[in-house]
């Protein structure tokens, strides 16, 4: 009988717990080196199809695909322990059909290790939701705005600010609840809306330019560090100036170079204590 090992790393059921209990903080990474110093104080990391404008600079979010998003998500998985993984699912490799979605949200979790998938959607996705979850693939819905959806919604615009668009999205989030998801992301939605919606599913929502009363609260991590370039979304907040100290220390090390002071013999093999 095989030996059964202890699961340090926060599972979906435990997120799924969290709702009403304590504020569930989440942050993005796409690389080993952001997904070890932040592991230790989130509770979930989104491998986010963000890495297209934040690490590839790309004008949207469109052209990363299925493999890219796969093995910025292994990255991330080999360089944490503690936090759950969730990885966005790429434009087209899930609104054709919930059995196209099927296909890629396994191939991804298969070569990833990471716990769940993130889809972009309304009314329609749900059941391919239903379908993904029936078959062993956590689900988060993504509702409100929808930056893969970004040529059909006019850009990167508020939603939910008339009643009409915020009965929509309200109808969305009780249909992906309905349909098994077991989060909501709300992203640049009316206050009020991301409010009423969180008080009336059972399951956790997470905000990004929400609401304060959400189960809890999502940023590019990028944006918070002052990484992402002069144009942070209003909803961020600048937490710290990587930026800034990089540069320095870039500068330090060109000018040693250059004034021939760095490297020194004790930088250098075959070297003796004496020389």
């Amino acid at each position: 009988m095989s030996a059964h090992t202890t699961i340090q790393r926060t599972t979906i059921p435990q997120i799924k717990a969290m709702k009403g209990q304590q504020k569930i903080v989440c942050l993005t990474a796409y690389t080993a080196p952001f997904a070890r110093m932040m592991d230790e104080f989130v509770d979930l990391i989104l491998v986010g199809d963000s890495t297209a404008m934040v690490g590839y600079n790309m004008e949207n979010t469109l052209a990363i695909t299925v493999e890219q998003m796969t093995a910025h998500a292994l990255a991330v998985t080999r360089s944490s322990e503690k936090a759950c993984v969730i990885v966005d699912m790429p434009f087209g490799s899930y609104q054709e059909s919930k059995e196209q979605a099927f296909r890629n949200a396994a191939y991804i979790l298969k070569h990833s290790n990471a716990q769940g998938v993130k889809m972009e959607g309304g009314e329609f996705l749900a059941e391919t939701v239903q379908f993904l979850t029936e078959r062993g693939i956590p689900v988060m819905a993504h509702i409100g705005l929808m930056p893969q959806y970004f040529n059909t919604m006019g850009g990167f615009k508020a939603q939910g600010l008339s009643p009409e668009m915020a009965d929509r999205i309200y109808h969305d989030a009780m249909v992906h609840t309905q349909a098994g998801a077991f989060g909501l992301l709300i992203e640049g939605s009316a206050e009020p809306l991301a409010r009423r919606i969180t008080e009336n599913v059972p399951i956790p929502t997470i905000g990004i330019g929400a609401s304060p009363d959400c189960d809890g609260q999502i940023l590019v991590t990028e944006d918070i560090l002052n990484l992402s370039g002069p144009r942070i979304p209003k909803f961020a907040k600048q937490f710290a100036d990587a930026q800034a100290s990089i540069r320095a220390g870039f500068k330090q090390y060109a000018e040693e170079v250059r004034a021939g002071t760095f490297p020194t013999l004790a930088h250098c093999f075959g070297v003796k204590k004496d020389d």
